[in-house]
């Protein structure tokens, strides 16, 4: 509060947002007991020294301990100690969080100097955390480097960090535009949201479906995996890696188990399939009705201009609740997975 000529006035502090870099793991793990594992895990910085982890908190309730440690970050990647104390084995699956920065420590990128400079860059935790001028929204989700405005982060995805196809897809999209005042105000808007254009993976939505399949008090239905060729028994081997490695599946210990089917397409390629047959009669069928064609078309007959999307691998985009996860589990000859989104 500062008093001037008989009037006050009053100056707000605005309190810094707190950086939190969770560490997860990369691999789903398995711990004997009373036992200790060097495990492997992620963050999101990529090449930095003496960097300052602390254990997740929640993970004492478990009997399970990590280190509060320096720890060199190399390629996003660090090695970490984790200890089971309990009389019994306990897994982690991938994306556990095992360690974090501590919130509230001051974190400042150095930049190395010069142009084509090979220096490593640092966290220093003895500035205060106003030096850092870095924001979360952006931040790049490709390489994770962070930038003072939007402007200058989306002008690093379109130079540096989208893929060719990506670039070349939005390129096409307005090629055919004369103008080009107008070519180049579409673009920016396309390079804004050209996320939207990414079909290596697909994305996420933010809302998890809850009791997504009802199956009520049925008891577990497990299905023995049907019999494969070694050719097939491959294929299956790489689809179930691709899977994990996309974080649509994880390891599961669930008393359900449904049969594994590889679909041949017309393309000669193989569709990765569920049989869910005998879970989908216990299951509990919505009764909402689906809308009639005649009715869809009656609604668009005012509309000028119509958009079309599809969407990459639809239903991995719907993240799946935890209760219903281990209704979707199957076998391989490898383990024993469940599905963390919609099954397709």
């Amino acid at each position: 509060m500062i008093r001037s000529r008989g009037k006050e006035l009053s100056t707000p502090f605005v309190k810094p947002p707190l950086l939190n870099y969770p560490v997860t793991l990369i691999n789903h793990i398995t711990l004997p007991p009373f036992s200790e594992k060097l495990v492997e895990a992620q963050v999101q910085h990529n090449n930095m020294i003496d960097v300052l982890f602390e254990p997740n908190p929640r993970l004492k309730n478990k009997a399970l301990f990590t280190a509060t440690a320096l720890l060199n970050i190399e390629n996003r990647r660090i090695k970490i100690s984790i200890i089971n104390a309990m009389n019994r084995q306990q897994t982690l699956s991938e994306g556990t969080k095992i360690e974090r920065i501590p919130k509230g420590k001051a974190c400042k990128e150095l930049i190395p100097e010069g142009k084509g400079a090979n220096k490593s860059n640092k966290l220093n935790f003895n500035d205060t955390l106003t030096t850092t001028l870095y924001r979360k929204q952006h931040q790049c989700r490709e390489c994770y480097q962070h930038f003072n405005t939007g402007n200058e982060l989306f002008k690093h995805l379109r130079n540096k960090c989208y893929p060719e196809d990506i670039r070349q897809q939005i390129n096409k999209l307005t090629e055919h535009i004369s103008d080009d005042k107008q070519r180049e105000q579409i673009l920016k808007i396309l390079w804004k949201y050209g996320e939207l254009f990414d079909i290596r993976r697909p994305s996420k939505i933010d809302i998890v479906l809850k009791n997504a399949i009802d199956t009520g008090t049925h008891r577990p239905i497990h299905i023995p995996p049907y019999r494969k060729s070694n050719k097939d028994q491959e294929i299956l081997r790489k689809e179930t890696d691709e899977l994990l490695k996309n974080g649509i599946i994880e390891h599961s210990t669930s008393p359900w188990s449904s049969p594994v089917v590889l679909v041949k397409k017309k393309d000669g390629t193989t569709r990765f399939c569920v049989d869910y047959r005998r879970l989908n009669q216990i299951t509990t069928k919505d009764a909402f009705p689906l809308p009639r064609i005649d009715d869809i078309y009656d609604q668009l007959t005012k509309a000028t201009y119509f958009t079309k999307f599809d969407f990459k691998a639809g239903y991995f985009q719907v993240p799946l609740d935890k209760l219903d996860r281990p209704k979707t589990a199957f076998s391989t000859r490898d383990g024993h997975f469940q599905f963390k989104v919609l099954p397709q």
